[in-house]
């Protein structure tokens, strides 16, 4: 083998070491803005943000809750959204107990438990569930397309 071909084996070998960890510590990063995006919607959600819920979640966004015959899309959120809050909903509690996310490319299934405490009308009242979120990195943010929950307990 000559010297060159050495070094540039050497330099692949390096390569294929140093990378993924680089890669593994970037995706790393990048999931703390995945979580903080999936809170803001949550949270925006029950605090009839408007605002944040348009910017974070598309027009062609589709829902799926177990339960529920229709699906929805971002009309149906925003509207469900602003119901809650114009009714004096208060979102309690929100917790996501076991999160997995798998990347490919742009986008981002993350694969959640949760539980919810709200009240409304001076009624509390508690669920838990899993969720099946879809997010999409675009212009420098994560957007929130689509979800599937189950039925909560």
């Amino acid at each position: 083998m000559t010297k060159g071909r050495s070094r540039l084996l050497v330099v692949a070998v390096l390569a294929g070491m140093i990378l993924p960890g680089a890669l593994a510590a970037a995706q790393t990063a990048n999931d703390a803005a995945l979580l903080q995006a999936r809170e803001a919607v949550w949270r925006a959600w029950f605090d009839g943000d408007l605002d944040t819920l348009k910017r974070l979640i598309p027009a062609d966004t589709i829902v799926m809750s177990g339960g529920e015959k229709e699906w929805k899309h971002q009309a149906d959120v925003l509207r469900s959204s602003s119901d809650f809050h114009a009714k004096g909903g208060k979102l309690i509690r929100l917790e996501f107990p076991h999160t997995e996310v798998q990347h490919f490319g742009n986008v981002a299934i993350m694969w959640s438990s949760y539980s919810v405490e709200t009240e409304l009308d001076g009624k509390r009242s508690s669920g838990s569930s899993r969720v099946t979120e879809i997010f999409v990195w675009q212009q420098g943010a994560w957007t929130n397309p689509g979800w599937h929950t189950d039925e909560e307990k």
